[in-house]
C-alpha cells in the first residue's frame, strides 16, 4: 500500500509539475510579448523626443544667432559714437590752439 501510494503521489506530482511548467512557459511568453511591445513604444517615444529636442535646439540656435547679431550691431553703433565724439573733441582742441 505504501509503494502504491508513493507511486501514485509521484505520478500526480509529475503531472502537476508538467502542467505548472507549461503554464509558466505561457505566462513567461506573455510577459516577454508585453516587454517587447513596451520596448517598441519606448523606442518610438524616444525617437519623437529626439526629434523634438533637435527642433528646439535648432530654434534656440537661430534665436541665439539673431541675438548675437543684434549685440554686435549695437556694439558697432556704440564704438562709432565713441570714436566720432572723440575725433570731434580732438579736432576742436587741434583747431583751437
Amino acid at each position: 500500500m505504501d509503494t502504491t501510494y508513493r507511486t501514485g503521489l509521484r505520478e500526480l506530482n509529475e503531472t502537476n509539475f508538467t502542467r505548472f511548467d507549461a503554464r509558466l512557459g505561457e505566462r513567461l511568453a506573455a510577459v516577454d510579448a508585453r516587454f517587447t511591445a513596451l520596448d517598441a513604444k519606448l523606442e518610438q517615444r524616444l525617437a519623437e523626443l529626439r526629434g523634438d529636442l533637435r527642433a528646439e535646439m535648432a530654434q534656440l540656435e537661430t534665436r541665439l544667432t539673431d541675438r548675437l547679431d543684434q549685440v554686435k550691431s549695437d556694439l558697432l553703433k556704440w564704438m562709432l559714437t565713441f570714436w566720432v565724439s572723440t575725433l570731434i573733441g580732438l579736432g576742436a582742441l587741434f583747431f583751437r590752439g
